[in-house]
């Protein structure tokens, strides 16, 4: 597989380009100019800016990660996630100042891309492998909740309601006796053909389609006439470039902390859907280059009166599908969106809200993936109680945990919740190694819960660890293997080969364990001390004291008594 770690030139996916890649790279990029139009319009919304914006952080945000990232396949720009999150970092910073709101949202990207750059510069691409799957699941699940929740007073045209996920869809309920009846006829009809467009003509750009039908039949019939909001006057023209006006650096230093969570979460949605292509095509991606791409675009993205950006996997699934070879089809993306800028915002101007609300929430509702929820679930129940039970447990719950902090309180706090749930599951893991019980089959060692045919000893307990050895889960080993001892017991060998590593405090456990089973009767013996181990519980022997170690199991067995 061709590796890219060590390729730090720009456009890195255009060195060596082939000319048979021109008509595959431009076709996708006008397949993705048609989908990202209405959908950075919309993500605009999230983020509680004009529709515009979306425009204005998708230009520089396409052409910078191209020039800095390692994907050929991945397109950057504005997105659900991050948009929310934008949105619930900025309100209450920027109050009811419309006009500070606007400059915030700017400020934030900038943060969030000097954010990148650093990280990207310090190498700490392995950062986004601390945020679990089932976690991260669990957090996306909730933020598409929370967004689709916020998008549903548009389709019906009543108030929206302050608060979270249940208060928000409870303001829904107590108003829906408001129903702007056309406003709900336009929304309705335009997510149902979206999702029908999207699930019977995938290659077709539904919801450039649905927002033409939509802006042709307010002008045939006259619908913002009868009640049905449109998104009115879009500025056209390209953004003012540079650092947001009237803007103190306190108000940096105030974002600095949240733009990491923004950066933490668009790192782990775009290089999952990164490494996904790459997977596809026969390339790699390197992660601190994907940093450095995700903090160039966002930069770029804030100093053009733009808002936060990431990868998107539908964008980058379209661009795939459409034959995209490399990051020529983002820089063909960007200029059809520059010449939307300059000639075709008026044509968006009669874009009804609801509609704009059915392609959010046709573009989240696939995050909703409770069917993830549930494998986890039946994962759970499959192991409750078996020697991986705890995982499991500690999956669904981790899961649940992220998804009810983004309902409960807000996106932000979901979010630390998600991470502290990730950092707790990390832990809980290694304290808890699984410390299997061995016997014999076929001239081997193997575990007894998996082999329930293996013959045991009578008077000998063989134990594994399946884990190094270390400060956090010494107490635990000693524990279990306490607890596998019997009256009967008289042997017990400690199956070092399936332990990497060992610390002094581990060792010190050991001793501790050898004294308490002497107490009984009963001696302890380890098996295949190799390397590291040897050497720590060597140089942490008591005076006087000394474990047993033998080669092999059945060494340490061969003279027992």
């Amino acid at each position: 597989m061709e590796s890219v770690r060590n390729r730090w030139f720009l456009f890195s996916s255009l060195q060596g380009y082939d000319r048979r890649w021109l008509r595959p790279d431009v076709v996708a990029g006008l397949t993705v100019w048609a989908v990202l139009v209405p959908e950075s319009l919309a993500y605009a919304t999230i983020a509680g800016v004009a529709p515009v914006v979306g425009l204005y952080a998708a230009v520089p945000a396409l052409v910078l990660y191209a020039a800095a990232g390692s994907s050929r396949h991945l397109v950057v720009g504005p997105m659900s996630a991050t948009a929310a999150l934008s949105a619930a970092i900025v309100a209450p910073v920027a109050g009811a100042d419309g006009g500070h709101y606007l400059t915030l949202t700017a400020v934030l990207a900038i943060m969030t891309g000097v954010m990148g750059l650093v990280a990207g510069l310090c190498r700490l691409g392995f950062a986004a492998s601390f945020i679990s799957e089932p976690v991260l699941k669990g957090f996306i699940v909730g933020l598409a909740l929370t967004i689709i929740v916020g998008q549903v007073p548009k389709l019906f045209g009543v108030e929206k309601s302050d608060g979270d996920f249940f208060e928000q869809a409870w303001g829904v309920i107590r108003h829906l006796g408001d129903t702007q009846w056309p406003t709900l006829a336009v929304g309705a009809l335009s997510l149902a053909l979206v999702l029908l467009l999207k699930r019977w003509l995938p290659l077709l750009p539904g919801s450039l389609v649905v927002v033409l039908l939509s802006i042709a039949a307010v002008s045939v019939f006259s619908l913002d006439q009868h009640g049905v909001e449109i998104v009115g006057h879009i500025e056209s023209g390209l953004p003012s470039l540079g650092l947001p006006h009237g803007r103190s650096w306190h108000d940096y230093y105030d974002l600095a902390g949240p733009a990491v969570g923004v950066l933490l979460i668009g790192f782990a949605e775009g290089l999952g859907a990164a490494k996904t292509y790459a997977a596809k095509a026969g390339y790699e991606v390197d992660p601190n280059r994907e940093l450095l791409g995700l903090g160039a675009a966002n930069l770029g993205s804030g100093l053009s009166s733009g808002m936060v950006v990431n990868g998107s996997l539908s964008k980058t699934a379209v661009n795939g599908s459409a034959g995209a070879k490399s990051q020529l089809s983002g820089l063909v993306v960007a200029v059809l969106t520059i010449v939307t800028l300059l000639f075709l915002t008026g044509l968006f101007e009669q874009l009804p809200e609801a509609t704009l609300a059915a392609v959010v929430i046709a573009a989240v509702i696939e995050l909703v993936d409770f069917a993830a929820l549930r494998r986890l679930y039946r994962v759970w129940s499959h192991r409750l109680g078996t020697i991986y039970g705890f995982a499991a447990r500690a999956d669904f719950a981790a899961a649940i945990a992220a998804m009810l902090g983004v309902l409960l309180f807000d996106t932000l706090p979901g979010l630390v919740i998600g991470i502290g749930m990730s950092m707790l599951l990390l832990l809980y893991r290694s304290s808890r190694p699984h410390v299997a019980s061995l016997g014999q089959q076929g001239g081997a060692w193997v575990d007894t819960d998996r082999h329930p045919d293996a013959g045991v000893l009578a008077d000998s307990v063989v134990v594994r660890v399946e884990s190094g050895l270390f400060f956090a889960n010494a107490d635990h080993v000693k524990e279990r293997i306490e607890e596998l001892c019997t009256d009967a017991t008289r042997v017990v060998v400690l199956d070092a080969e399936t332990s990497p590593f060992v610390d002094v405090s581990a060792a010190e456990m050991l001793m501790q364990l050898q004294t308490t089973l002497q107490r009984n009767g009963i001696e302890l013996r380890i098996a295949h001390d190799i390397g590291q181990v040897r050497d720590v519980l060597a140089d942490t022997a008591r005076t006087g004291e000394r474990l047993n170690v033998f080669g092999t199991v059945d060494e340490a067995l061969a003279d027992r008594v």
